[in-house]
This record gives structure tokens, C-alpha cells and sequence, in this order.
């Protein structure tokens, strides 16, 4: 492609090193940069001409990014500063501002910025001199309007878009009204699909690219060529502690959180059909389903596996789960179709703390029941909990640890809970002053800066010192040891025990 032709090039930055500190070289996933490729799609499908740069996947010094930028010249720099767990809109700031900065050091480009942290705080990200255009929820109509436009004097009359003017001698935020997000009807026209075509690589398609290492049974040479897709946008739930419908937002109020902007839009089967056909042909095995809420709507979810065993594709994928939405009838079909994992957000342990937390959406079920049905099935888990919920006490952190031994799952997540920009408790840590991050690192899990919240009986040091505690406790017990060296094998286990040798450093703890 001529740069006379290059519109808009989709940065995906690198901010791998401080978000997972000696994780990162090995351990962390790589995850193809889905929302850049769903933008670059939907912009290529209107006939301008995108790009893609990968900064995370090619691990590119700020020095060989800023050349990459120059080299492809196009009209306008966006920053895709999203990622698909929960807090990644958050931590890409780090290597996305770091970028965009050194950008506007040396270039005259537009910088713009779209993703859940830009949709949670807009003002704020206007606020950073390198940015020039904000994209006030998944951006795909306002990114349509502003690159028919000149991009300059034409800005008042794109919807969806933030900017900052000159006026009386200073600077003034603009937030334009907001624009809609592609409605179900037009989800297969408007965001036809991924260009995976625009990614790098080394000998092969999607070879940058790395599985989770449970994913792959902790066998590295599984790992890639990996790739994650959606097959439907949002939740149709809004607990506490999740920011995920922050992008489906249609208000700029100050006060408006991911709970109110809740709702699914899904795909039709067909076009998971043709996306997972290109996957496939590209020699992709291992594959995350990336809704948040695949295992919930039958009449969704049954069509697609169908056709997936119909397509004989034998992925290896993974797929999120509800506690209190899995269907034992549907499990064989599940696991006929290759979704060999299921994550579930257990959570808690302590059933009062997961219903408040959850603005008591949570049905009552017996977790234990949920767990060995879905491993009768052939299904392994992955479960995903948090410490450090308000109503948390060390006590209550036990139940939830105990809860994790006893299931014994084959992987668990364990987090310490965040106020993530966008969710309802970022909104209440604001509104009662509760201590929050001064950094985008401290909103990373695993980072140095790591800054959980406090809970109403513990402080943050109380709450991360615990989960460090509990994830070692869990990785090391010899019981989920013999579980992992019995179900993959005695290298697999030696290589989790490598993992646990790593040991993460915390400002928060005194490394």
C-alpha cells in the first residue's frame, strides 16, 4: 500500500515488562490485538486504507516504533488501548502514552486514542498533551465519520469523539454527544470481520502470538500459532467489580459506569464460521472464545458449535462460563466441539461477599456441584477468583483459598481486586475517597506498583500480601501438582514448578 493511501494506522503498544515484570519473557500470553483488528475490518470495508502495528507482539523498542510510524505515514495515529482481561484497557496506557509521547517528540501526527479506559475516562486521557482525539466507546462509526473529514475543522460535527480547543488562553476538553455503538441488526456488516492479514509475523501466520500457558497444558510448543475472536460484544450483567460494557457507553455524564451501558450484541453463526475458516487455514489450533458470556445463550452458542464440528476444525479453545449458567445437558457439546476449558467466576468463597459484590445476580448453586459436573464431562476448569472484595476480611480470603484447594481445578486465577476505571467501584472508591492507584502500573495485577484496594477490615498490603501467599500455596500443593502431572504430564508439571520459582517484587510489601 503507497502511504498516499494510508489513513489511519491501529497501534497496539507494548507495556508487557512492567505489567508482569519476570513473567513477561515466558509466562504472560500474547494476544492477537482483536479490536485493532475489528476497526481495521470495519475502516478497510468503507475503502480507507489501515495498517496495523504491533509493538506488543514484535517487542519493539520506542526508538524502532516511532521509525515503524514514520515509515507508514498515515493521516492519523490511533491507539487501540484495549485488551481482553479486565484491566488491560488500563495497563496498555503505560506503553500507549509512552509511545504517543515520543511520537509527538518527533512527529506532527494526530494521536488518538479509543478503548475501555478512554470510554471510562475521556476527559482524563484529553487531558495528556499527546493526545488529540479520544473515541468516546468502541469507536467504529465515529473513526467511519472522522476519516471522511479533514480532521481538523470538520471535528464539531463528528459525534462520539472528544478533542481539545484553544480558548481565552487556555485549553478546553470537548466531548462531541456520543454516537451509537453497531446495533445487533448490522454486527455482521458494520464489523465484518478480522484483518488478520495486517498482523506480523515471523514464518507463518499468528506465530508472534501466544497461547495462555495453562491453554496449551503448560507444554510451550503449543503455544502458537494462537488466536482469541468474540462471537458476541458485552454482558448482560453489571457486578461491582467489572468494566468490561464501559465501551457500549452512550452518555458522557460523569457518573456513568459499565452498568449502565449493560447488553450483549452477537454475530451470526455464519461469520463465526467464516472468521474460525480462516483461523483454521492459517493452522491455528489453540483458540480463546473471547465473549464474556459465551455459555449462556443457547440460542447463540448451540448453532455455532454445531457448526464447528460439522467443520471438523479441532481447536483447542476455551470459553467463560457463569457458576450459575452452566447446562449440564449442553457439556458434550461443548466438549465434542473442542472447548476443552471452561473459566468460571467463582470469585469468592464466602457466598455473602460474591452476592454483594454482584448486586445479588449470582442464582445460589453449589460451586462444587458445578465444578465436578463440568470435569465429568471431560471439561477442565480454569477458576477465577479475587481477594480483597469491601466486605473481605482475612477470614473470608481463607474461604476463598480453601474453596480453590478443595475444587483443585486444573488452573486458577487469582486476583487481587482492583477499582478498574469504568466499574461501578471505581465510581464508589471516588465518590468515598478510597485510596486508588497514582499509576496505570498499579492497576496491573502482577506489576511492581500492584495497588489492590483496601477492603472496610484490611489494608491494600494486607489484601496483595495474601493473594501472592495463596497463588503460591496453590501452584506448589503437591496435590495440584500430582493433578497436573497425571492429566499432561511430568514435564508440564516441572514446568509450572519452574514458574513458581519466579517470584514477583511489590513496593506495596517492601521489595
Amino acid at each position: 500500500m503507497s502511504k498516499k493511501n494510508l489513513d489511519v494506522l491501529f497501534v497496539n503498544p507494548d507495556s508487557s515488562i512492567k505489567a508482569y515484570q519476570g513473567l513477561a519473557a515466558t509466562y504472560s500470553a500474547i494476544e492477537p490485538p482483536t479490536w485493532a483488528l475489528l476497526l481495521a475490518s470495519s475502516c478497510r470495508a468503507k475503502g480507507f486504507g489501515v495498517a496495523i502495528l504491533d509493538c506488543d507482539a514484535e517487542k519493539l523498542s520506542l526508538e524502532q516504533s516511532v521509525q515503524r510510524v514514520i515509515d507508514i505515514n498515515p493521516r492519523i495515529v490511533v491507539f487501540v488501548v484495549y485488551g481482553q482481561n479486565p484491566n488491560s484497557g488500563t495497563t496498555s496506557m503505560i506503553g500507549a502514552l509512552s509511545l504517543a509521547k515520543a511520537l509527538k517528540e518527533y512527529t506532527n501526527y494526530r494521536i488518538g486514542f479509543v478503548g475501555s479506559h478512554t470510554s471510562a475516562l475521556p476527559r482524563e486521557v484529553l487531558a495528556y498533551s499527546c493526545v488529540d482525539i479520544v473515541f468516546l466507546n468502541e469507536g467504529v462509526y465515529a473513526l467511519h465519520d472522522l476519516l471522511s473529514s479533514n480532521m481538523q475543522s470538520d471535528l464539531r460535527n463528528i459525534k462520539g469523539i472528544g478533542y481539545n480547543i484553544f480558548e481565552n488562553g487556555g485549553v478546553v476538553p470537548i466531548l462531541n454527544p456520543p454516537q451509537c455503538v453497531v446495533p445487533q441488526e448490522r454486527m455482521d456488516i458494520d464489523l465484518p470481520g478480522y484483518a488478520w492479514d495486517l498482523l506480523p509475523y515471523k514464518d507463518k501466520p499468528l506465530d508472534l502470538y501466544r497461547a495462555h500457558f495453562w491453554h496449551s497444558e503448560f507444554d510451550h510448543a503449543k503455544r502458537t500459532p494462537f488466536a482469541a475472536i468474540y462471537t458476541s460484544l458485552g454482558c448482560n450483567f453489571g457486578c461491582n467489580f467489572c468494566m468490561i460494557n464501559i465501551v457500549n457507553r452512550n452518555d458522557n455524564g460523569n457518573d456513568v459506569d459499565a452498568s449502565h451501558s449493560r447488553g450483549m450484541r452477537f454475530w451470526s453463526p455464519e461469520w463465526v464460521g467464516k472468521e474460525m475458516n480462516k483461523l483454521a487455514s492459517m493452522g491455528v489450533r489453540t483458540l480463546r472464545i473471547s465473549d464474556e458470556m459465551f455459555f449462556l445463550n443457547r440460542k447463540y452458542y448451540e448453532p455455532v458449535l454445531k457448526q464447528v464440528i460439522d467443520s471438523g476444525f479441532d481447536f483447542n479453545m476455551w470459553a467463560y462460563s457463569r457458576v450459575d449458567t452452566v447446562r449440564k445437558d449442553y457439556l458434550d457439546l461443548f466438549k465434542q466441539a473442542g472447548v476443552n476449558w471452561l473459566a468460571l467466576g467463582v470469585e469468592a468463597g464466602n457466598q455473602v461477599v460474591r452476592q454483594e459484590v454482584a448486586k445479588g445476580s449470582f442464582k445460589e448453586v453449589n460451586i462444587r456441584d458445578v465444578s465436578n459436573t463440568i470435569s465429568a464431562a471431560g471439561i477442565k476448569i480454569i477458576s477465577n477468583y479475587i481477594f480483597g472484595f469491601p466486605d473481605d476480611t482475612l477470614e473470608t480470603m481463607q474461604q476463598t483459598l480453601d474453596l480453590a484447594l478443595e475444587l483443585n481445578n486444573e488452573m486458577a486465577n487469582m486476583y487481587p481486586c482492583q477499582a478498574l476505571p469504568g466499574s461501578p467501584m471505581h465510581q464508589i472508591a471516588r465518590k468515598n475517597g478510597w485510596a486508588l492507584p497514582d499509576s496505570f502500573e498499579g492497576y496491573a495485577f502482577l506489576s511492581y506498583e500492584c495497588q489492590p484496594l483496601p477492603t472496610r477490615h484490611l489494608s491494600a498490603a494486607q489484601v496483595l500480601k495474601f493473594r501472592d501467599e495463596a497463588w503460591q500455596k496453590y501452584f506448589t500443593n503437591p496435590a495440584y501438582l500430582n493433578l497436573v502431572e497425571t492429566r499432561f504430564g511430568i514435564q508440564e508439571r516441572k514446568n509450572i514448578e519452574d514458574m513458581t520459582s519466579i517470584k514477583l517484587k511489590r513496593k506495596l510489601l517492601g521489595d
